[in-house]
């Protein structure tokens, strides 16, 4: 049925067709009683000709309009008009992700934000029971204010309302508007569908994880997870098939959004994340620099320094206030650890830190036995159990998580298959104590009073250890922002307990992110330390993470008050920051275990060829490396190294061993680069009175130091020098982070600073032609980042370098020869351009070699090798260290 221009539904007026699909023909209409633009969705007859299912649709319709959240599309009216069923929902102006994604995968910026904004509106229907389960590229909609979910809820109702032989055509009835084109390729909401749904089983919030983590995957790689060349092949590939990992299609994602999408895409729904909260804390970790993004430094590094100096311009004050009260964590010497030994996994097995493993690592208190995670199978960790001084583990259960221990250290407990178990240390059959969907940490106490979280968005609850039912002990507190209560650990008396809450968004409070002290027979509760982070009591003190850190500070039990300050007892502890989750365990006799090898920030130096080889040994020692510089000569480099406590970059300079020397002191300092006379660096520095950067160039010899120029409130990072000396390329833009410009500084101090390349999208990593005749930027006016070149310092057209995407690029030092990474393949790839009457002439584009994951890039000016920050090798695999009297000489 098509209704005509002028056909009257109600009060909607309808003005023009927008779709149709098998769900029924969209239109844009007119409300004639409100005056407003709205979308109307005629329903198709199989809907409407039953009563049944009429009955049923109005009473999800009902319950879907109930629905208030930025990212979904609001449901206004259902109603009736004769014969014709139809949904008024609100008018959308933009674009399908669909549609999107037909022109390539997304920037990793883009990615980020319409996944956590996607994942916080699954968020928001599943807590109110109502579950997409058509979740797919085509039910997304591109908008100005960010993406909107379409259709939602409506696929539940479909898929669970005929129980027929037929329902394989009702799934196809539902299929995409926008089918693939490739002959004998299975259509649509297939190839988004969990094993789960196409087994026809029941479907629940997970399901719609699944399909969330296939969006995510096309969005990253601009391909499907699954494909088939028909149903049965797709629904197999579905059903048995990993497809291949995100980096080894785009090597310049971040690395963790590997993790993030294999653990959606897990057969098994308990394998997957739990609720789309996880998923979504998950992706703002990686969207703020949690994981190494792996893009070339002029999108990923100039872009990481840049968002650094807007944190550190918004926070200078809080930062000044934050380390006067805490003196910091005391740096002095302190005796060695005792480490006494590696623990090492099972033959042919690695250990598995982080996500659901986080907490996996743990003692009894009498310090004899140990538990540790493997990744036996793909996102499901498996628990093990082993004796201290004995060289075989005994696994426990494949997908345990968070074990923690009876106070006699008989009996290990831990979450498995949505319940809360316990298994004698020394060997037998687990026992069910109670359900626990979701659970998070745990405490037991004397007197068989078990503690922890049954879910990661609730408070914390208590349960006999005998087995019960669960009855609430903390409530989340609303006023605060909290959005979860977890790692909850019982003091020494066995009434009081720790725990940690947490908040997230505009409403949060500071101190709703700290540990607490909590007691059995009371509500009330008492703030302890402010941190987000589990806790542990041993010997006397309280140990947690700050930074990179494991720290031990003094916890009187009498007064209940901590004193003195943090000591470092371990560093580079694993820490996921999606789970507040630090790994390691601490005995009653002072043995401690802790995971460490993955994750963190450092990086260490390395030199490549233009063939991806490395070249020698790395370079100096490993730090938080944000930017890099080479000298003219090659001989000389300069780097942004963060510090590991506070954060904040400074400059220093490495000779070609290595060797550093701090190069600028106080206000924060980023992104160097060198003269061309080689004795002085130019480089944005935080200016903290005016709320915004300069440009500064100092001198190597005599530290001579001049401001070139200053931009209040707003943030300025230095890209490139001419290589005449005289001009500066610097990427500009506002403190609210909305846009970028390239200005340019002239070097003289006589001439004032201007744009040169200015528009509403981002502009950013300006570079110079070694002739100085060109200028050459990264552009995302096009809805992708791709690399442009322009007549400098003009006027003239604009070149486009780039077709595919890059994560950044610029001129090699040969001539006219630029470099870039192209986002599509994740090649290294490098292109001739040749000056003409008519401008340039771009020669064809050859790949040299697949990217690989790092921190910062610098290019030698000779273009001959290049330098990156890259992660150690021992990062690549996570390792348990155990120390033994961890408490030993930390004085008081």
């Amino acid at each position: 049925m098509t209704l005509a221009a002028g056909t009257k539904l109600g009060p909607y007026e309808i003005l023009a067709p927008i779709g149709a699909g098998g769900m029924g023909e969209v239109y844009k209409a007119r409300d004639a009683r409100l005056e407003r633009t709205v979308a109307v969705k005629v329903l198709p007859p199989h809907l409407s000709s039953n009563p049944e299912l009429r009955q049923r649709f109005e009473r999800e319709a009902k319950a879907i309009s109930q629905i208030s959240h930025p990212h979904i599309c609001a449901l206004y009216d259902v109603n009736r008009e004769g014969e014709t069923e139809y949904l008024v929902m609100e008018y959308l102006e933009g674009e399908t992700l669909a549609d999107r994604l037909g022109r390539g995968p997304l920037p990793a910026e883009q990615l980020l934000r319409y996944g956590i904004e996607i994942a916080d509106a699954l968020d928001k229907a599943h807590r109110q029971g109502i579950v997409h389960r058509d979740l797919k590229p085509g039910n997304v909609m591109i908008t100005k204010s960010g993406v909107k979910l379409l259709d939602f809820g409506l696929a539940k109702f479909q898929a669970a309302a005929v129980k027929t032989a037929s329902d394989s055509r009702l799934v196809t009835a539902m299929q995409a508007s926008r089918p693939l084109t490739e002959r004998g390729t299975v259509l649509g909401t297939f190839q988004y569908m969990a094993p789960e749904q196409l087994e026809g089983k029941d479907a629940d919030a997970r399901s719609d994880l699944f399909a969330f983590g296939a969006v995510l995957y096309e969005m990253a790689t601009g391909r499907k997870a699954f494909t088939g060349s028909s149903q049965a092949s797709l629904i197999g590939a579905i059903l048995r098939d990993d497809p291949p990992a995100i980096s080894e299609i785009s090597p310049m994602t971040p690395p963790a959004l590997n993790r993030v999408v294999k653990t959606c895409l897990a057969k098994d729904p308990e394998d997957r994340f739990q609720t789309a909260h996880d998923v979504k804390l998950q992706l703002q970790w990686i969207a703020e620099g949690g994981s190494q993004a792996g893009l070339p430094v002029t999108v990923a590094g100039r872009r990481k320094s840049r968002e650094r100096l807007a944190w550190i311009i918004a926070a200078a004050a809080l930062l000044a206030a934050a380390l006067g009260a805490w003196g910091y964590v005391r740096r002095a010497p302190s005796p060695p650890l005792r480490l006494r030994a590696f623990l090492f996994p099972p033959e042919k097995l690695e250990f598995e830190v982080g996500a659901e493993a986080s907490g996996s690592l743990s003692l009894s208190p009498d310090g004899r036995w140990a538990t540790f995670a493997t990744k036996l199978q793909p996102g499901k960790p498996t628990l093990w159990i082993q004796a201290l001084g004995e060289t075989t583990p005994r696994r426990i259960v494949d997908g345990g998580t968070f074990p923690f221990w009876s106070p006699d250290s008989r009996f290990l407990a831990f979450f498995a298959d949505g319940k809360l178990q316990k298994v004698e240390a020394a060997g037998g059959p687990p026992i069910v104590i109670c359900e626990a969907p979701n659970g998070r940490s745990g405490g037991w106490n004397r007197d068989g009073v078990i503690i922890f979280s049954a879910d990661p968005t609730s408070g914390i609850v208590r349960v006999p250890a005998s087995g019960g039912r669960p009855t609430p002990l903390t409530t989340l507190d609303a006023s605060q922002g909290e959005t979860t209560h977890r790692w909850a650990i019982f003091l020494p008396d066995g009434l009081h307990f720790l725990y940690m809450a947490a908040a997230h968004g505009a409403g949060a409070k500071s101190e709703s992110n700290a540990i607490y002290i909590g007691k059995l027979d009371s509500k009330e509760r008492t703030l302890l330390v402010q941190v987000r982070s589990n806790v542990a009591y041993a010997s006397g003190r309280l140990l947690y993470m700050r930074e990179d850190l494991l720290v031990a500070q003094q916890l009187d039990l009498s007064s209940f008050r901590i004193s003195g300050d943090p000591i470092p007892v371990a560093q580079d502890v694993a820490y996921d920051p999606g789970y507040f989750r630090a790994d390691f365990g601490v005995s009653g006799n002072g043995v401690l275990l802790y995971g460490s090898g993955v994750g963190g920030t450092r990086t260490q130096l390395r030199w490549f060829d233009m063939t991806g080889k490395t070249v020698g040994e790395p370079l100096g020692e490993s730090a938080e490396f944000t930017s890099l510089s080479i000298s003219y000569d090659g001989k000389r480099i300069a780097a942004a190294i963060a510090d590991p406590g506070s954060g904040l970059p400074s400059l220093w300079l490495l000779d070609g061993r290595g060797a550093r020397t701090r190069f600028t002191t106080g206000a924060a300092a980023e992104s160097p680069i060198w003269l061309p006379d080689g004795d002085g660096i130019a480089y944005s520095r935080m200016n903290v009175k005016a709320k915004g950067t300069d440009v500064v160039v100092k001198r190597i010899a005599g530290g001579e130091e001049r401001v070139l120029a200053s931009f209040p409130d707003r943030l300025a990072s230095v890209t490139d020098v001419s290589s005449d000396g005289t001009f500066i390329a610097v990427e500009v833009s506002g403190l609210n982070r909305k846009g970028s410009d390239i200005w340019i500084v002239p070097t003289s101090g006589s001439d004032k600073p201007y744009a040169l390349v200015k528009s509403e999208a981002d502009e950013i990593a300006g570079g110079f032609s070694p002739d100085g005749h060109w200028l050459s930027y990264i552009s995302t006016e096009s809805g992708q980042p791709e690399l442009y070149v322009v007549p400098f310092p003009g006027p003239g057209a604009k070149f486009q370098v780039s077709t595919d995407g890059t994560g950044g690029g610029g001129f090699s030092g040969k001539g006219l020869q630029m470099l870039y990474g192209n986002l599509k393949t994740g090649q290294a790839m490098s292109v001739e351009l040749k000056a003409t009457g008519n401008g340039l002439e771009i020669g064809e584009s050859k790949a040299l070699f697949p990217m690989t994951t790092f921190a910062a890039i610098a290019v030698s000016h000779d273009g001959e090798r290049f330098l990156l920050a890259v992660p150690p090798a021992s990062a690549l695999q996570a390792r348990v260290g155990i120390v033994t009297d961890w408490a030993a000489g930390i004085t008081r």
